[in-house]
Order: C-alpha cells, then structure tokens, then sequence
C-alpha cells in the first residue's frame, strides 16, 4: 500500500471547508484524511471504520471549547463532509474514563448530550475510545492484511515480527465502555506506540498531524501486506477443477427456496459475483472447512451472517434434483442457526427476537458467491464484505490458520442493539425485494409506470427501443435496462434471462411497448400487418412466455399486466393494424390467466384511451379532432368524464392490478368513460 496523500490536495481541503466558526483547518485535515482512507476498499467498506480530530471550536455562546470531531452514524469515510464529523465537548466525555461502568444506552446519551449541535448525527460507537487516547488525530480501519495476521492463534508472535513494539495488542472486547478504557490502558503502556491493534477488530494509528497518522496507517498495513505476499508465493493450496453451471437456470430455484418457508414468504434479490480470485477459492478442497470459520471481524455479521451456505451442484442434474439440493442445504443451514441462537442465548439468559434463518452469502463452486438482499443495494453490501472476507481467509490460512472468535461473542454482536441500529429502521414499501420488468419503459406510459414502481420500492429491469431516452430514465431510477427492439424475439428472450441473471428472478411484467400502424385492411401491405403483430402481439406472448417458466421455477407466482388499448374492443376506422393485434392480446391474457391461475401467477390488461404518448402523432390527432369537430385538447377530453386521461392514471391502473391478488383474467378500462369501448 503507498501513500495517496497530497500536499496541494490537502491544501485545497482546508480553502474549500475552513471557511466557517464550525469547520478550522483541522476538521478540513480530518475530513481530507478520512476520504483517503475510506477510499481504500482494503481498508473500510459502507461505512465502516472511524476517523477524529481534536480540536477548539466556537460553541454557541461564541467561546471557544476543546471539542472531539468523530465520524457520525450514517456516514461514510470516502465521501465524508464536515458535518459527518459531529463535535462532541471533550472535557467532560474525557471524565467519563473514571466511571466503573457504563451502559450502551447511557453511552449513547453521554455522546449526544455534549454535541455541539443537537442536530447533528450521532457520534460513532467508538467515540469514547478516540476520547480517551490523548492524540490529536486518531485513524481507525478493518484493513484486510491486519485482519488476516490478528485473526490467528500465533497472532502475538506474527504482529511481533510484523510490527515489533509500535503496535501493542489490544484483546477482543465488544465496542463501547470496556473496550475504551482497555484501549487507553494499552496505549499508556506503551508511550511511544504508533497505533494500537485490536484483535478480531482492527488497526488504529494516531499522532499529532492528518498526514502522519494516515501515513503511520499506511505503513503498517504495507508492512502486513509484504508479509502475507511473501507466503502466499511459495504456498501450494489444494484446489479442484470445478465445472461451469447454468446460473439462469439455478437463480430462480434457489430464490424461489430462499424466500419460502412454510407460511413465511420474502422476496429477495440474489446478486452473483464471480471473478478469477471467487473462483480459485471455491475450488479449495478444504472450502466446507474454511468457508464456516465466521467473518474476519464480528461487526460484519449483520449484513452476511455467521457462515455462508455451500451449495454443491452437478451440471447432471435436472430441475427436481437441483430443487432437492436447494432444499436440503437450505433446511441445514435455517436448522443449525436457529439451533446457535437458542443455545447462545440460553448461555447468556437472555430472550432475544430471533433474525430470520436465510443466509445472506452462498458459495456455489461452478456458478460463484452469490449474495442476498432485500434490495439491490443490501446484496451489493453482502458481495462487498464477503469479497474481503474470502482475501482474508486466503491470507490467514497462508501465514498460518484462519481463527475467529467463539460464538458466544459473535452472538453479542449479532444481537447488539447499537449493532442492529446499523440497519436502519426504514418503512418497508409494497413492492420492497420485488424485480419488475417494463417494456417501453423510456417515455410516456411505460415511463409513468417505471417512476410509480419504483416510488413502491420495486426493483426495475427496464427496455425500450430508444438507448438514450431509457438511459436517461435508467439512471434516474437506478434501474437495470437493456434497449432493444421487442419485435426481436431472441433479443427479447435474452434480456428476461439477463434480468434473471441479475437479480436472480423475475416478480412481475408490465409488457407496454407497442406503435400504431393505419390502414384499411383491404389495402394493407402484408409487412405493416406482421410488423404489427410482432410487436403488439408476439413481443407481449414472448416476454409473458419467459417470465412465467421463472415464475414458475420460482414458485411464489407473480403477475403479469399487458396494455391492450380500448383498441382490441372498440376498433375505429383505418385503425385496423393495430386493433387486430391488440384484441388477440386480450385472448393471450385470457389464455395465460387460465394455465397459470394455480400456481398464483395473476395475468390483467388495461384497456386505455387518448393518451398523449408519441404513440398517437400529432397529425393522427388533428385529424381524429377534426372529424369530431373538436380541437386537440377537446378531443383528449372526449369521454364520458370529460377529462384528459394521463399516463399517470394508466400507471396506476397497473399498480392497482398489480396488488389485486384475488384479481386475474380481468381487463381495467382507464378512458375516461368509453361505453362502446367497455368490455362485456
């Protein structure tokens, strides 16, 4: 690892944040410093460790008071600002030292009580240790190369040779109180230290500048990293050829099983990662050993649980057998940890709420480490702390033998409070863990939809003709997209086993893409007709076809909607190009309602009207205006309610179906109010 520091970048942070009675020079310094090291993914990942500064700023009153700056909940080091440093009065958190014990709750209060702004965040767990080290600036990470060395039964000796005596060991003990007044006690023994390790922990330097404590961080962990490389070269690890799997065929599968058990049912997200270094991990002989040792350090166990399950499949099997495997290693793994919660807690005496069972990691050899979340974001976090996990594990096993701690303390972590607090405590939304395909998802009513979806929580696969405009609506809404024309069956087919790759299953389609050919069908160019169907008929029976094999797969239904038009009821003149299609989407609908009704996958059409979407150009409209001696707007207004339908309204109307769950085989007419068009 080398230095990133910068004299001329950490000259630019202090005239681009010392600008303030609330931000000096050195909160700019620290906020420089923590971005270099949050930055660094080998050093910290969403959110994890923690930077301080102390300091004098000007309190309310205009005094200048000696403050802590520590990183506040929330906030992330690599893109950290001055108010993600909260200021915490030092003289009276310092006194706290004396105190015999403090709880976690009282901790908490005694840091929000001294901010200097009651708005501000709350300060990091650890704020009492950065208090009680007399350093000004204090550098906390989880760097991986140190994780690696402590996280081994000869760690003593092998930090002793790494780091001699600038390093002295901290034991494990959980966050807060205790841990803090340990770590001062350490730190005061050995005045001359650099930094302190903290084992199952992590690493923290300390000096009196930004840049010799980030380079003090630096140099140890470069020091860690030299020496696992040099035995990682001349280390021979059993590894086995492990054969390629279909991983479009498996996903569906194993999150159909990952979010069903009983009367329970989650939607999860399953993301799939496999690179050269996943890989030659999954092949080691010893991976059903390795693999179920725990996480390098106990506060990632939130967001990966204890132990990944290992799934080991054949490319020889067929669906029922890969069912059989599924279920097999799922029912071990939700059996062995509800059997380490109810034996730790009995341990302890204690009641706790169990988490739900379901792993959040499995390790498939041939496929890769496939992650799972409620949203795509928890999946990502889970892939990016268990990425860290497997170097560790390849590090540790490579200076001598991985060890973590026993359960009893990852048990208190797991079940911390201050630890669960990290989750958050956000409101559930409707359409939370649920993957939603779209067509013609980048203007219009499709857009419409795609933004209603996705303000329910929905996760969005999105497509459209149009790159740049389903880009644009992509990005906005954070949604995976594949722009392609819906008459290209095979495209079509690929980009819903993508959507399956990618977020491991399919909940719902909204299939809407469509155009408006005209003609009188006794002058009607054969191509026009078959360009027609191909997209207002077959694109809607090829995206329903392939969702309903995932949604059967998957086991837990699903729904799919189609945008018929009040076309397919009430065709008008010249409009038969697209009225012919559109009705044979309502027998499609009719059809699929009936052969998948039992295994709960529910399939609607709305039927809607006069919908200012390029669907309709502007001559079309004058035109049709015209004939019925109205103007455009007028003519948009034309329906027994005598108001314009919006795409909105049409978006709604497919959430409204959507939910229904009794609801299948029915058409919803959005028009405003059309007799000749309502369906009977």
């Amino acid at each position: 690892m080398e230095s990133k520091w910068s004299e001329e970048d950490a000259r630019a942070a202090v005239e681009r944040w010392a600008d303030s009675e609330r931000v000096n020079e050195d909160l700019a310094l620290r906020v420089y410093s923590s971005r270099l090291i949050g930055r660094e993914p080998t050093l910290v990942l969403h959110g994890g460790g923690n930077t301080s500064v102390k300091t004098r700023l000007k309190d309310d009153t205009g005094e200048e008071v000696d403050v802590l700056c520590v990183k506040g909940s929330g906030w992330d080091l690599g893109d950290i600002e001055p108010p993600g440093l909260p200021a915490v009065r030092l003289g009276s958190l310092a006194q706290l030292r004396a105190r015999e014990a403090l709880s976690d709750e009282d901790m908490v209060n005694a840091q929000r009580t001294r901010l200097l702004d009651a708005s501000s965040p709350n300060p990091s767990v650890e704020t009492l240790l950065h208090a009680f080290l007399p350093a000004k600036f204090i550098d906390h990470s989880h760097a991986d190369a140190v994780l690696a060395l402590v996280d081994q039964p000869e760690r003593e000796a092998i930090c002793a040779e790494v780091f001699g005596d600038r390093f002295p060991l901290v034991p494990y003990v959980m966050p807060g109180f205790a841990l803090a007044k340990l770590a001062a006690e350490v730190a005061e023994a050995h005045p001359d230290a650099e930094g302190l390790v903290l084992l199952k922990h992590g690493l923290f330097t300390f000096a009196d500048t930004a840049k010799e404590s980030y380079e003090r961080h630096v140099r140890a962990v470069d020091a860690a990293e030299r020496y696992i490389a040099t035995r990682r070269s001349t280390l021979g690890v059993p590894r086995r050829a492990v054969p390629t799997l279909d991983w479009a065929r498996i996903a569906p599968r194993l999150r159909g099983a990952l979010g069903t058990e009983g009367d329970r049912q989650v939607h999860y997200l399953l993301h799939r990662r496999s690179t050269p270094v996943i890989d030659a991990y999954l092949g080691r002989e010893d991976l059903d050993d390795v693999s179920q040792r725990g996480t390098p350090t106990p506060d990632h166990v939130i967001r990966t649980k204890r132990v990944p399950l290992v799934l080991e499949l054949e490319p020889s099997m067929d669906d029922a057998a890969i069912d059989r495997a599924i279920d097999a290693a799922l029912t071990r793994y939700r059996k062995d940890y509800r059997a380490y919660v109810k034996a730790e807690a009995a341990k302890k005496g204690r009641e706790v709420v169990a988490l739900d069972p379901d792993p959040r990691v499995v390790l498939i050899p041939g496929v890769g480490m496939v992650t799972v979340g409620t949203t795509p974001k928890a999946a990502r976090v889970a892939a990016d702390l268990h990425e860290h996990c497997i170097d560790v594990i390849e590090s540790a096993e490579a200076v001598g033998t991985y060890e973590v701690l026993p359960l009893g303390d990852v048990f208190d972590m797991e079940y911390w409070s201050l630890e669960q607090a990290k989750l958050g405590k956000k409101q559930p939304k409707r359409f939370d863990g649920q993957v939603v395909v779209i067509t013609g998802a980048a203007s219009g009513i499709g857009e419409a939809t795609a933004r209603l979806f996705a303000a329910e929580g929905a996760t969005l696969f999105l497509i459209d003709r149009e790159p740049k405009a389903l880009e644009k609506v992509a990005q906005e809404l954070a949604a995976a997209h594949v722009a392609l024309d819906v008459s290209d069956a095979s495209a079509l087919r690929a980009a819903l086993a993508q959507c399956v790759k990618v977020f491991g299953g399919v909940d719902g389609v909204v299939s809407n893409a469509g155009f408006a050919p005209q003609g009188a069908l006794h002058t009607l160019d054969d191509e026009l007709l078959q360009q027609s169907f191909a997209v207002n008929f077959f694109a809607h029976h090829v995206i329903a076809q392939e969702a309903v094999k995932v949604m059967r797969a998957q086991g837990f239904g699903g729904f799919i909607l189609f945008n018929a038009s009040k076309a397919a009821f009430n065709p008008g003149k010249d409009f038969g190009p697209y009225a012919i299609p559109k009705a044979a989407v309502i027998a499609l609908m009719k059809q699929l309602a009936l052969e998948n009704g039992e295994v709960g996958i529910r399939v609607n059409a709305v039927n809607a009207d006069r919908i200012r979407t390029g669907l309709l150009p502007p001559a079309f409209v004058e035109e049709r205006a015209k004939a019925r001696g109205l103007d455009a707007d007028a003519y948009f207004r034309s329906n027994l309610l005598k108001r314009e339908v919006t795409a909105e309204d049409v978006a709604g109307a497919f959430l409204s179906l959507a939910l229904a769950k009794s609801t299948t085989g029915s058409v919803f007419t959005v028009d405003g109010g059309n007799i000749a068009a309502s369906p009977r």
